[in-house]
């Protein structure tokens, strides 16, 4: 796996460019290890696909991931508001993942990109 998409892929998981608008189901989400990991995959590969047809997009993540958290917050939401449409999908991807944390209890996104997704998706 090549550094790029490391990055990429943590950064994926971790920012965040939905807000959780998504309705929660009435009955109980499935919370198990396997359950939470197979989501988070799934979630993981629609992003990273989504981030390799958008280039521009991925290179700003990158970018941000190495800046401090001021700048990087500034880089996101630049860009964020230059690209409505690209973050509006971007987060449309995420979503799930702020949901599944809140429903099972558990943390998905890294914690060092928490922040990150607290203030763009969630």
């Amino acid at each position: 796996m090549t550094t790029r998409r490391i990055v990429t892929g943590t950064m994926i998981a971790g920012f965040a460019l939905a807000g959780l608008a998504a309705p929660i189901a009435s009955a109980a989400p499935d919370c198990s290890p396997a359950a939470v990991d197979s989501q988070v995959s799934s979630i993981t590969q629609q992003a990273q696909a989504y981030m390799d047809s958008h280039p521009a997009g991925n290179k700003m993540l990158m970018t941000a991931a190495l800046q401090p958290r001021q700048e990087a917050a500034q880089t996101i939401s630049d860009y964020a508001s230059s690209n409505p449409q690209e973050y509006a999908d971007f987060k449309s991807i995420l979503a799930p993942l702020g949901s599944l944390q809140k429903q099972c209890g558990v943390q998905v996104v890294p914690a060092q990109f928490q922040w990150a997704f607290d203030q763009f998706v969630g």
